[in-house]
């Protein structure tokens, strides 16, 4: 069985920084990819990161140069690091193992996890 249980999701002041952790078991992450990707009820699913087993990452404009995706493969374990947090980025977090690491797009997914609330204010 498949598990990715996110933490590490709080509230803080804009231009704070937090640190979301991803835990897998029965899941090597290193076998392939996994992104990041955050929900706000109504909205859409927005895909944060992306990052491949040959360490290449991807980033969705709106967080460039303010998130890093990183994993411990020891730990088996994803990590993003978000600085410089705004209003915007409020909501839920999830980690997630996509079915191409080379698509355009973000998801479909075979796995993801339950999330971790991020709240930002202004």
């Amino acid at each position: 069985q498949v598990l990715l249980v996110e933490s590490g999701g709080g509230s803080v002041q804009a231009g704070g920084s937090l640190r979301l952790s991803c835990a897998a078991s029965g899941y090597t992450i290193s076998s392939g990819c996994m992104d990041w990707f955050r929900q706000v009820p109504g909205k859409a699913r927005e895909g944060v990161a992306r990052r491949r087993s040959d360490g290449s990452t991807t980033y969705a404009d709106s967080v460039k140069g303010r998130f890093t995706v990183s994993q411990d493969n020891a730990k088996n374990t994803l990590y993003v690091q978000m600085n410089s947090l705004k209003p915007e980025d409020t909501a839920m977090y999830h980690c997630a193992a996509p079915y191409d690491c080379y698509s355009a797009s973000w998801g479909p997914y075979k796995y993801s996890g339950q999330g971790t609330q991020v709240t930002v204010s202004s």
